[in-house]
């Protein structure tokens, strides 16, 4: 398995195997790898073959997080992340430095930006102002360093998916976009890098996720007329209660294709929430 660290390193590596036609699967991660991102491997090579190569990206970018976020403190291991795109059959992992990605932003030279400007307006878009922003920057450039045939998304990240297909059709990017179902632990909770940052009882307080996914889908396969939008979010709430530690940060019932939200929902709608517990904020979603 090679690491590149340099994006000249990166550019040249991509070309050489454009020219030779060789097939490349692509799964952009900010590391802390866990089963779930060996998941998305294990669909990237299956997307691309055993003659094809696949790449993993580890790279915690700057330009998502918000000025009170995370991102100082934002779980890091590279040797382990290494080690597990090893033994995972990963071939390259691009692992760039800030400076190399964004080449004069400390300076306050760099000043280029994708911005989508509809997808990306709701939900996370609303609570993480300019998050959406970092996200297609960096994935667009990450695309064009890598130059994939595939790249593959996870589920859990719903939102963050739509926003990429859009910008890769409006954009022309000739890539293909995977999404891969979220990984769950045996309990219900969606595999997540913040998970590490749960403490005590916040762990299990964190199930109150999927526990209204569950109750809402539940609600709405058991009723044979839409339900009122306000009567899932009452219930939502009721059950964020019951969780002391837990402070529901927004929820949202959309359209899974236009993410436009419904105020009535029936079966096929998709539900997406995001919940701080303790002072980790926790995202999820699924389809009812």
């Amino acid at each position: 398995m090679r690491i590149i660290k340099t994006v000249s390193g990166m550019q040249r590596l991509a070309l050489e195997w454009k020219r030779k036609a060789v097939k490349v699967g692509f799964v952009p991660t900010m590391g802390y790898l866990h089963a779930g991102h060996m998941s998305l491997v294990e669909r990237a090579r299956r997307e691309v073959g055993p003659k094809g190569r696949v790449i993993v990206s580890i790279y915690v970018n700057p330009t998502q997080f918000g000025p009170n976020e995370d991102f100082s403190r934002y779980p890091r291991d590279f040797d382990r992340d290494a080690r597990l795109c090893r033994s995972a059959g990963v071939d390259t992992v691009f692992a760039p430095a800030d400076e190399h990605m964004y080449a004069g932003r400390a300076a306050g030279l760099y000043s280029t930006y994708v911005v989508e400007e509809k997808l990306s307006t709701v939900m996370e878009g609303a609570s993480r102002p300019g998050h959406f922003r970092g996200v297609t920057t960096v994935v667009a450039k990450l695309f064009n360093l890598v130059l994939p045939d595939v790249a593959v998304f996870g589920a859990k990240d719903y939102q963050q998916v739509a926003v990429i297909r859009r910008m890769v059709k409006d954009l022309s990017f000739p890539v293909r976009i995977v999404t891969a179902p979220t990984l769950r632990e045996p309990d219900g909770l969606a595999m997540s890098s913040r998970n590490k940052y749960l403490q005590g009882d916040e762990r299990q307080q964190a199930l109150v996720l999927s526990k209204i996914i569950s109750e809402v889908r539940a609600t709405i396969r058991s009723s044979r007329t839409a339900v009122p939008a306000r009567r899932l979010e009452s219930l939502s709430a009721r059950l964020v209660e019951e969780h002391p530690a837990a402070k529901l940060d927004y929820i949202e019932f959309f359209n899974p294709e236009t993410l436009e939200p419904v105020f009535r929902v029936w079966r096929g709608c998709h539900l997406a929430l995001a919940v701080y517990v303790g002072k980790t904020r926790l995202i999820d979603n699924g389809r009812l």
